[in-house]
This record gives C-alpha cells, structure tokens and sequence, in this order.
C-alpha cells in the first residue's frame, strides 16, 4: 500500500519539461506554450583579426546592414562546451589494435595519449554559434493590427496550434529564416538550420551538461516530439 502511495506521489511531482515554456517540436521548428514559433540557425566563425583593413570593413558594413534590415527580434547564442573527444580517442583504439605495424602501433598510442593529456590538461573548449529567429503574430508588421490581436488572444495559441494555423506561421517564420540566413551570408558565413532531431539534442544538452556526453540521444527519425 504504500509502495502505492509513494508511486503516487512521485508521478504527481511535476518534472522539469513541465516548467519550460516548449510545447513541442515539429518541422524543424520550436513550438513554444504561446503559440509562437522558433527556429534556430547553426552559424560558423569567421577569424576577424586575420582580415585586411578592407576585408575588414566589407564585414562590419555587412553587419551593419545586415542589422538595419532586421524588422523582428533576433536572438545570438554563444554555447561553450569542453571539447567532447571521447569518440575520436575510441577510433584511435580500434585503428591501433588493427595495425600490423608493431612501429605504427606505438605511434598511435602515444598520439592518443597525447591528445588525451592535451584536452585533460587545457581544458579545451568547443564554441557553437546559433541564431533564434522568431515569430510571434504580435510581431508581424505585414498583417494589420487586429489580425494580430485575434491571433494572440485565439484560445488554440495554447500549448498545441491546430495545423493549419501552424502552416501559416511556420510559412512566415521560413521567410524570416531565408531573410537572416542571406544577411548573415552576406558577411561570409555559413548558416544551416537545425533540423527536428538537432534541436531536441540541443535542448537535452542545454539542459542536461552533465550527462549529455555519456548519455546521448538516440535516432529520432522524423518523429514529432511534444513536450507537455
């Protein structure tokens, strides 16, 4: 009986998905509890000090415009993790046991043992660059003002969007995503956006830094994963 009533209670214990404001993930897009819409961009670096002084300026005033051009909130995220090496120090392993060459062998244990001691010892860091792009009706300056009234306060909004509505606004959050994207390629980035599995696996290690490394998510497929 009490073992019952322990069960109980623990499965009464709201969990930590139920305190984030997602509600899903769907079409490579975020779906927050108020019905607006995230995507989210993968944006390599660029080595600013290696570039001449016009080089230079070509980035700057393409940043500038790339900025003006904006007509909604942009978000920037810089992600700091230690550099996972775990799974290239395995393939290391497994090439040194295969080799046949007693010389060779010995070379790629002591290159393993070296790069392992490297990241112990400096702590290396892997840095991620992302760009959230977006999309709450509210926001939408091409629509007039009381159709974004009706949207915000349409009772649907909460939690899940019926399909339909979810087209249109997944419609304009792309075009946003193609406008950032252009801007941001304008200064010689490179820009790819998280597909569904990358931007559950983003969230899990968000969340989860401990045990994101030893604990990874597995294939998802083009499976549609609700939060609440």
């Amino acid at each position: 009986m009490r073992n019952k009533k322990a069960a109980a209670k623990k499965n009464a214990i709201p969990t930590t998905q139920m305190h984030l404001p997602i509600a899903e993930f769907k079409q490579d897009t975020i779906i927050m509890k108020d019905g607006t819409l995230r995507a989210v961009l993968m944006v390599s670096s660029i080595n600013f000090a290696l570039k001449n002084e016009d080089e230079q300026n070509a980035v700057v005033s393409a940043y500038v415009s790339f900025l003006n051009g904006l007509e909604h909130p942009l978000e920037i995220l810089m992600q700091s993790r230690k550099l996972h090496i775990q799974p290239y120090l395995d393939d290391l392993v497994k090439k040194e046991h295969e080799q046949t060459n007693e010389l060779l062998r010995i070379q790629i244990a002591d290159y393993r043992s070296f790069v392992s001691e490297l990241v112990d010892m400096g702590e290396i860091m892997s840095k991620n660059f992302y760009a959230i792009v977006p999309y709450d009706p509210a926001t939408n300056k091409q629509k007039s003002f009381w159709t974004r009234v009706g949207e915000i306060f349409n009772p649907a909004n909460f939690f899940r969007l019926k399909e339909e509505k979810f087209k249109r606004r997944k419609y304009d959050l792309d075009m946003r995503v193609r406008q950032v994207a252009a801007g941001l390629g304008s200064m010689g980035l490179t820009v790819v956006r998280l597909d569904t599995q990358s931007l559950i696996e983003l969230m899990y290690s968000t969340y989860n830094v401990d045990i994101a490394l030893t604990e990874p998510i597995g294939d998802l497929g083009s499976r549609e994963i609700e939060i609440a």
